[in-house]
């Protein structure tokens, strides 16, 4: 992927304040792109701080190779929602991490995408945007080079990238929508849980009460969040007195389902480079919509 822009006027000085005001391309990543001689202007190779004219033609070339020999190729099936050259959208099933570690070195969505990279001949790192728990499914995107991801996180940052998700939560909430907003950090002498504290992170989480199911005691509820604090839903749920249906972490094993009834069914966010917004939605998976 090249980046290219002709420069039309004389509101920039040089090369990098092209780059940082058209492109809002990091200093990490303009030094990086500078020592690899890929920042060229009029097809020649140039530090940052050369002068620049009307009619100039500046280009970051993205396509080179790097190491990923970090995550282990693992074969397996990967539903792709979305592809182009600068981003994949993934919906993942229940029970799969998106990261290896020490309890899951080879079965994790990484490891499906590095393989799946070696086969198309994509030499990239596995840069997953966003981050769903092992026990909740739906969307996740995964740039193919270091300057979408750092365009899709900064997104994040200005909340022009948006996520969606469809929530099973015990008992019967008694607003039809609102907002939880409760710091949260981790949890003392835990590596893994997280709680409510008064010195935690910021954390707000909108809701809207979609159906009630009496007969099983749940309600089905859409989240949207201001803030992404890990396990950020579950934990809100569980401050509140609902917390989701099978959650054995923050609440109680369910009859119903074998894990957190938590699945992330929509993403929105501007395209990096042709600047369209783009929106994914999928439908639940089989062992919530089943409920619903």
């Amino acid at each position: 992927m090249i980046l290219s822009y002709k420069v039309i006027d004389n509101t920039y000085l040089n090369v990098k304040e092209v780059l940082k005001a058209h492109f809002l391309m990091s200093d990490r990543l303009l030094l990086k792109l500078k020592n690899m001689k890929r920042i060229t202007l009029n097809n020649e190779a140039v530090y940052v701080q050369h002068f620049v004219n009307i009619g100039d033609i500046i280009e970051c070339n993205l396509d080179y190779e790097e190491e990923n020999e970090n995550i282990i190729p693992t074969q397996m099936p990967l539903n792709i929602i979305y592809e182009d050259e600068c981003y994949l959208v993934i919906n993942k099933p229940a029970g799969i991490p998106i990261h290896p570690s020490a309890s899951h070195y080879t079965d994790t969505l990484s490891n499906g995408i590095r393989f799946y990279f070696d086969k198309i001949g994509c030499h990239k790192k596995i840069r997953p945007v966003n981050r769903l728990d092992k026990d909740t499914s739906g969307l996740v995107v995964f740039a193919k080079n270091e300057y979408v991801q750092e365009c899709l996180v900064k997104q994040m940052q200005t909340k022009e990238f948006t996520k969606k998700y469809i929530a099973l939560v015990s008992g019967h909430l008694e607003k039809k929508y609102g907002s939880i907003c409760a710091p949260i950090a981790r949890k003392d002498n835990s590596i893994i849980e997280r709680c409510i504290k008064e010195n935690g992170e910021t954390a707000i989480t909108n809701y809207k009460v979609l159906s009630s199911n009496k007969e099983n005691n749940f309600d089905v509820v859409e989240c949207s969040l201001e803030t992404g604090r890990t396990h950020q839903i579950r934990v809100h749920f569980q401050y509140i007195g609902h917390p989701l249906l099978g959650d054995t972490l923050y609440g109680t094993a369910s009859s119903l389902i074998q894990r957190q009834a938590l699945h992330s069914y929509y993403i929105s966010f501007i395209h990096p480079i042709t600047k369209d917004k783009k929106i994914y939605e999928i439908p639940l998976s089989d062992d919530m919509s089943c409920f619903i």
